[in-house]
């Protein structure tokens, strides 16, 4: 038997010392399997969904094909404080350095077309600025003036008009480049979005179910003891969409409810909270389940908002969360314990989870069970005030019956007697 089933077998004839490839073919084999996890990962990469907004809160949008590229200029004020802070120092840098050589150079040139440059060992000579005897002493001079340092060694002398009016003009020049230079650095400094750093969103949302309702929830915290104030929270639905029509609309946004209507989206963000969004008739996911859930391609983009307490500056932190990262049937973990005299928050357990019973199925699904089920306990069991009526009809049924038949009796009384006659002294009743 074993010889007629040695055709069919995959086990070669030959030895397995024979069999063995030889060596030189072994790297070719670990490049190959390299090769193909290579592409199994570049594969990965590609069918992972391009994010919207980054967990970090930076839009991942960029502006192609900007011809008005002039508008920038126009508000140059915040072309400057958007620019990265490498550029924002060259610029800084280079505005001061431009106007003092630009000064430097007149102050150069009148004392060259007044001669003064030709005059320096003459004592008799009143030059436009003293001291002044070539381009380097006339770029200190024009330092000097804008900066309003005044060492005393160069000054300018009464007998120039022309130099009076220039050191009037390079004054107020002066003082409007250090208010503008200044004013971009201190607003750069102090931008807001720095103190969204402090702001932070738990890594995953999780969905299940909160008094008998799927809730989807996540979790923000604030790191700093500095509140902010009249906190508000946001979240959008981005997800593409083809209309009735057949127009489709990439990325659109829907709003999710959490809390607006009841104004539980204004938060007092003293110690971490969970935000929930009541997955109801009106909610994105009324009809998503567990299964479609891990299907579907969508991102959840959530909006923190509020006003910082120590400078009153308005400040927005944003973060998101694809498909992959809600967790069906999870809750979170408690942070917050009672201590001697105050509350601790551990944010150790900030981003923890944990599995919790929940139905597998879509909330619309779960309410019309739940309604089945309230149907059939009230169609199944009668209700007390139910026996009571039936009672109290049978109750009078019986005493009309009863009081029917001692009317038929009294009836047949009076008939027998007869009629009543005039002028008797009485009759039975």
């Amino acid at each position: 038997m074993a010889k007629e089933n040695s055709g069919f077998s995959t086990i070669p004839e030959t030895p397995v010392s024979e069999a063995k490839p030889p060596l030189c073919s072994r790297p070719s084999k670990a490049s190959a399997r390299l090769r193909r996890d290579n592409e199994r990962e570049k594969a990965e990469k590609k069918k992972r969904r391009q994010r919207y907004v980054e967990k970090g809160g930076k839009c991942n949008v960029q502006h192609g094909n900007v011809r008005e590229t002039y508008r920038y200029l126009t508000d140059i004020f915040t072309t400057l404080v958007d620019l990265k802070w490498r550029f924002s120092l060259l610029v800084f840098t280079l505005a001061y350095a431009i106007t003092w050589l630009f000064f430097g150079l007149i102050w150069w040139f009148i004392a060259y077309c007044r001669g003064d440059l030709d005059h320096l060992e003459d004592h008799t000579w009143t030059p436009c600025v003293n001291n002044l005897n070539g381009f380097v002493s006339a770029f200190l001079f024009s330092i000097e003036t804008e900066t309003t340092i005044g060492y005393g060694h160069r000054v300018i002398t009464d007998k120039c008009p022309e130099g009076i009016i220039l050191l009037l003009l390079q004054a107020i020049l002066g003082s409007m480049v250090n208010a503008f230079m200044v004013g971009c650095m201190f607003v750069k400094i102090s931008q807001p979005n720095k103190r969204a750093e402090t702001l932070v969103f738990s890594s995953h949302a999780v969905v299940s179910l909160r008094d008998d309702h799927l809730c989807l929830m996540f979790r923000v915290g604030d790191l700093r003891s500095s509140h902010i104030v009249e906190a508000s929270i946001r979240a959008k639905l981005i997800k593409s969409k083809q209309t009735q029509e057949g127009e489709f609309i990439p990325l659109n946004q829907t709003d999710i409810n959490v809390g607006f209507e009841t104004g539980d989206d204004r938060l007092f963000l003293v110690s971490p909270l969970i935000i929930s969004h009541e997955i109801n008739e009106h909610s994105p996911f009324w009809e998503v389940s567990r299964e479609q859930l891990a299907k579907d391609e969508f991102e959840i983009v959530v909006i923190l908002e509020g006003m910082v307490e120590a400078t009153g500056m308005t400040c927005q932190a944003r973060s998101s969360y694809l498909m992959d990262e809600v967790l069906w049937g999870h809750r979170f973990m408690s942070v917050l314990s009672l201590e001697d005299g105050f509350y601790e928050v551990d944010y150790n357990s900030f981003h923890q989870t944990f599995e919790v019973p929940t139905p597998s199925c879509s909330a619309k699904e779960l309410a019309e069970a739940t309604a089945r089920m309230d149907a059939h306990l009230y169609w199944s069991i009668p209700s007390r005030l139910d026996e009571k009526v039936e009672e109290g009809t049978e109750k009078e049924a019986g005493d009309k019956e009863r009081n029917g038949s001692l009317a038929n009796s009294e009836t047949v009384q009076i008939n027998e007697r007869g009629p009543l006659r005039e002028g008797a002294g009485g009759g039975f009743l």
